[in-house]
């Protein structure tokens, strides 16, 4: 799949091997299991062995990416090893859940899939049997985005009714094959969606898919990117005082939700382990809320660490009001946007203050220190 201005680094992703050594390790991990009823959850594709040391943090990983194929949900036979990966580590720590995640930015398929009963049917026991089929513990459906077409898939007014329809679909398949694998009740196979906010569910009837989901997969992340006019804070928790109009903020996408009549416990906020760069920002108010002359590219946690900030004329600052920190480079007229240690505290004391569910997070390999994920596992502990 081509890499994408909206959700790029989820392409930068590398699938790497978990060594059946790293399972000596189970006693020591098991420790620091999560005791707070805060949820810790992070897409992964395959697992770097060096986080293995704090998979105990984790509540949920959800694989990325299976595929809608023919009608189908599908999983590309080189990815097979990748998920497997992720389940073995249920090894170490029993109380892990591993779900998979189906589309993707640029993935298409599923407003075709979802127009018709027989499509929807399809879809939905393809998927239920797929999770069944290798031992994963639920779906999670990642539609970017029902009724828009921005990333280059089909979408269709009918989407917004289709949407729910589908989702109704897919939890009465999970619950039939989950009845046939014993998964009931508090162990039943669970269903989630990954879902934007603001204009981005303009077709998406929130309330009405909110009884077939076990949580929502609040992408918080990207609110500015190569298609967006300005720079700005991509994850920032409140509103600029520079932002313009309904801009999008990550309290604002609560609110949303809430309004929607969705439980609190239901959302999971998002962060984002990697940082925004833009290039030939205007200068006014150091590159914040600014417009610029092209995206640059993104930058994995360890990268901005190492060669930005605060190093190579990239001047960190912070906003305050937004409870988000930025990066101007004044000579090349550089701007960053990031998540790092204190806005990921301030989200925490967030999730708290609001009685969320937690967080949720992209990319497992772009922290392989784990630093921001023990962050995040801290603050909702302390």
């Amino acid at each position: 799949m081509r890499k994408s201005p909206l959700r790029q680094p989820r392409r930068l992703i590398t699938g790497l091997l978990l060594p059946l050594a790293m399972l000596a390790a189970s006693s020591s991990v098991m420790a620091q299991s999560t005791p707070s009823s805060y949820r810790v959850v992070g897409y992964a594709n395959g697992w770097n062995p060096v986080q293995t040391k704090d998979v105990g943090k984790i509540d949920t990983l959800i694989f990325a990416f299976a595929h809608p194929q023919d009608g189908k949900v599908t999983i590309a036979q080189q990815d097979v090893k990748h998920l497997q990966d992720l389940i073995a580590l249920k090894k170490i720590n029993p109380k892990l859940k591993v779900d998979i995640s189906v589309g993707g930015w640029s993935v298409g398929g599923f407003s075709e899939a979802a127009s018709t009963e027989a499509g929807r049917e399809q879809f939905a026991d393809s998927a239920a049997q797929l999770i069944a089929a290798q031992h994963a513990d639920g779906l999670d459906v990642d539609w970017e985005y029902p009724g828009h077409h921005e990333s280059g898939i089909k979408s269709s007014p009918q989407d917004k009714i289709n949407y729910t329809l589908l989702l109704k679909a897919i939890r009465a398949s999970l619950d039939r094959v989950g009845a046939a694998h014993g998964r009931t009740g508090t162990n039943h196979y669970t269903l989630s969606v990954a879902i934007a906010d603001g204009p981005f569910v303009d077709n998406v009837d929130i309330a009405a898919i909110n009884p077939y989901l076990d949580w929502f997969n609040l992408m918080t992340y990207d609110f500015v990117n190569a298609m967006t006019p300005t720079t700005g804070h991509h994850t920032g928790l409140h509103a600029s005082k520079l932002i313009a109009g309904d801009g999008r903020t990550t309290d604002r996408a609560v609110q949303q939700f809430l309004a929607a009549g969705v439980a609190p416990k239901k959302l999971l906020i998002g962060a984002a382990i990697y940082g925004r760069e833009f290039a030939d920002v205007k200068p006014d108010h150091d590159g914040l809320y600014q417009t610029f002359g092209h995206y640059q590219g993104g930058h994995n946690w360890p990268e901005l660490k190492a060669d930005f900030i605060n190093k190579h004329g990239y001047v960190r600052y912070w906003d305050a009001d937004a409870q988000a920190p930025w990066l101007w480079n004044a000579q090349t007229r550089r701007f960053i946007t990031y998540d790092d240690p204190q806005s990921i505290a301030a989200k925490m004391a967030y999730i708290k203050a609001q009685h969320l569910g937690g967080i949720m997070y992209w990319e497992q390999s772009a922290d392989p220190s784990d630093e921001l994920v023990d962050d995040m596992w801290k603050g909702l502990n302390d």
